[in-house]
């Protein structure tokens, strides 16, 4: 076992300060992901600031219907909030299909948009990976890369995002509130993750020291409907192949407005603005929902493993979007 140093925080600006202090410092709340990597060998912090005691763990109704949900919320209350339930069943039913009832008790909502990668190459410390050692090398761009990206990757990184609940805000146009040493700010989720480029060990736009506070929902239209569809390998306890969250506004025979994100195929969720812009105005039927899928798959770059995910894709899409636009979803 490698010694680290623990502290617990005393307030969120001392918990900024303590890690700022320290190159290999980190943040510790459920420990989910960073635990598993510590174990490892992936991660090595010198100092973890356990944040888990502060006030983060609140979901508040915001005075425009939308919510703010503390960092620390646990996966398994946010997913069971009546609000959330009523007003963003996408956010509800991407968190109840992420991992097991036990992890969901223990992983938080800024742990969640936080998550790396599980792609085995770089689980695997004596495998190269640019992602874990800038430089060494992608194992999976000529190894087994049937859960990696198709969407986004480069030369550098195939690896995709593994979050659930990240693809349902990134849909649900959300912001992330961020506190550094200079004081707060907000990000567009659509913002916070990275495309990996020639940098893939950098996930999001957090600087060293940055604490997410709060993640902000924004309310949905009145008459949106939402939802959210996952294919794995098994019926729990499983990464998403592909994943779908939607939101969905019809005036009864044609798609108004569509938000549309996606898991399992890329570095972060990916949100499908070719097949949005192919829906608005379309009849909401299923030659749509298809065609609005292969708009959006036009650039993908599937490999020899994983090309199975393109008409998977076009085929979770269409069937969200007709749950979402017939009797069928309600």
């Amino acid at each position: 076992m490698k010694p680290f140093d623990y502290s617990r925080a005393v307030d969120a600006g001392a918990a900024v300060a303590a890690v700022m202090a320290r190159p290999e410092a980190a943040f510790l709340a459920g420990g989910t992901n960073l635990v598993d990597h510590m174990k490892l060998g992936v991660a090595g912090p010198e100092l973890l600031v356990d944040v888990t005691g502060l006030p983060l763990d609140h979901v508040e109704e915001l005075p425009d219907g939308g919510l703010r949900i503390g960092a620390t919320v646990r996966n398994s209350d946010l997913a069971a909030h009546p609000l959330v339930r009523r007003r963003f069943p996408v956010l509800s039913q991407a968190l109840l299909a992420g991992a097991s009832g036990q992890l969901r008790n223990a992983a938080t909502t800024a742990g969640n948009l936080l998550q790396r990668t599980r792609c085995g190459y770089f689980q695997d410390v004596t495998t190269p990976c640019n992602k874990r050692e800038p430089g060494s090398g992608c194992a999976a761009i000529g190894g087994w890369n049937r859960h990696h990206a198709v969407l986004g990757a480069s030369e550098y990184c195939i690896a995709v995002h593994p979050s659930d609940m990240a693809v349902a805000v990134r849909a649900l146009d959300a912001v992330v509130v961020v506190l550094g040493e200079d004081g707060e700010r907000r990000v567009p989720v659509g913002e916070f993750h990275r495309l990996p480029g020639d940098t893939p060990e950098a996930d999001t736009v957090l600087g060293h020291g940055e604490l997410i506070t709060a993640v902000e929902v924004p309310p949905l239209p009145a008459g949106a409907r939402s939802g959210y569809r996952k294919v794995r390998d098994r019926a729990s306890y499983a990464f998403a192949l592909v994943s779908v969250a939607a939101v969905v506004e019809t005036d009864g025979r044609r798609v108004r407005e569509a938000r549309i994100a996606f898991g399992g195929l890329a570095h972060r969720p990916w949100r499908a603005a070719r097949a949005e812009e192919a829906l608005r105005g379309a009849p909401a039927t299923e030659d749509s929902f298809r065609q609005a899928a292969e708009a959006e798959l036009q650039s993908a770059r599937p490999l020899p493993g994983n090309a199975f995910k393109i008409p998977l894709t076009r085929n979770t899409l269409a069937s969200l979007l007709r749950a979402l636009t017939t009797e069928e979803g309600r």
